[in-house]
């Protein structure tokens, strides 16, 4: 008797692991409004009643999904932290997490989740994955726990601990250029940009101001479309995808339905198009820097500075990738094709500081991506560090990327 309940203990927690296998790949791919219990029954051959055995709901399905990636992610955090300096626990901890995600590319290991449908989860399922979350996040935090690190504040720890985190789910979206065997290479790059960041041994952190007057809209109908696509941008950033209704969103303008079909035919081209905002708003900084005097660091710091700045402005956010899952697939790559245009004219700009020796040689491809990501975890910067203000966001944000992690 007790042999056949540990076997049929067995063969519970075999198709529990395989359902959450799959499911993970689908919320990955479709996010939390496309994970549905019939088609994650489907993936694995089962019934949806089948699935209802190990997961009551949808939201129960999603939850035990991303507190399986926490349970992961916080196992290689621990094994990181076991290094005795800073700088062994980042480099460890890159080499752990790109080790796992070369075992999922091999189909070895399960994918890790994407974190970033986490708000469309419902009540009480949000508040488990949350928690789950933040203690992971505590625990990443320690990596600065150290003698010569002791100047830096919780607040700066915080802000540095949300920006390691984002280069990590930001891999997800670019690691695919690369072949899994070269992923040991790419983790070298990333540490060298972490832990020494960009600038040449002669370069300071002087970014020029760039004039972001200039890049905000104008005439009556486009400031009116900046209104409602700044509202959106909020909202969707604050409550995903799934949070931010068609009715939330009007309420938040104090215009009618009608108003936002009127702007947009239906939800996923109010996305794209806020998308689109945040690109085009970007690559005008990015030109501007352009026309700055001095050197590529100078006007690859300003433009950084600039769009940390913008994103706790009164003209901010930008839209955050997060929002990139909710969109059907054909939509998504093009926007992260777009994505990648802003990270390309950064990689140029990387190019010729390091030819003409402003900046350090690094990979600038790797470089681009992660500064990229870094200027888009920038937008939550004020949930994470409240005290935080725009003038300051350069100094505790960009900064600390673009001179290393641990710089001062």
């Amino acid at each position: 008797m007790a042999q056949a309940a540990v076997q049929s203990t067995d063969r519970f927690e075999r198709k529990r692991e395989a359902i959450l296998d799959a499911s993970t790949a689908l919320l990955n791919t479709h996010g939390v409004k496309g994970l549905t219990l019939g088609i994650a029954a489907a993936a694995v051959d089962l019934s949806t009643t089948s699935v209802t055995y190990y997961f009551k709901r949808k939201d129960d399905l999603a939850a035990a999904v991303m507190l399986r990636g926490v349970h992961s992610l916080t196992e290689i955090i621990n094994a990181a932290l076991l290094q005795p300096t800073p700088c062994e626990r980042l480099r460890s901890l890159l080499q752990l997490y790109l080790q796992r995600m070369r075992r999922a590319a091999l189909g070895e290991a399960p994918q890790l989740p994407l974190f970033s449908d986490l708000r469309a989860l419902s009540m009480p399922q949000r508040g488990e994955v949350s928690a789950a979350y933040l203690k992971m996040f505590r625990r990443l935090r320690q990596i600065f726990d150290a003698p010569e690190l002791a100047w830096l504040s919780r607040g700066r720890r915080t802000a540095r601990t949300h920006m390691l985190l984002n280069q990590l789910f930001w891999a997800t979206a670019w690691l695919p250029k690369y072949d899994p065997e070269d992923y040991g290479r790419v983790c070298d790059r990333m540490y060298d940009v972490l832990a020494a960041g960009l600038a040449a041994d002669n370069s300071v952190w002087t970014p020029q101001s760039v004039p972001i007057a200039e890049v905000a809209p104008r005439g009556r109908q486009e400031m009116a479309r900046e209104t409602f696509l700044k509202a959106a941008t909020k909202l969707i950033n604050a409550r995903g995808y799934r949070g931010a209704s068609v009715d939330k969103i009007s309420a938040e303008l104090n215009v009618t339905k009608g108003s936002f079909y009127h702007h947009n035919d239906a939800k996923d081209d109010l996305v794209v198009a806020c998308f689109e905002r945040t690109f085009d708003v970007m690559t005008r900084v990015q030109r501007l820097a352009q026309t700055l005097e001095g050197d590529q660091w100078t006007r690859l710091s300003s433009a950084a500075a600039a769009l940390a700045e913008y994103q706790l402005s009164e003209q901010g956010p930008l839209l955050r990738t997060s929002a990139l899952s909710a969109l059907p697939e054909p939509i998504r790559r093009e926007m992260v094709q777009q994505s990648d245009k802003v990270s390309d004219r950064f990689a140029s700009m990387i190019s010729d500081g390091i030819a003409e020796g402003s900046i350090r040689p690094v990979d600038p491809f790797v470089a681009a991506q992660m500064l990229n990501s870094t200027i888009n975890a920038c937008g939550e910067l004020g949930a994470w560090v409240p005290d935080v203000g725009q003038k300051a966001a350069p100094a505790v944000f960009a900064r600390p990327f673009l001179m290393g992690v641990f710089s001062r």
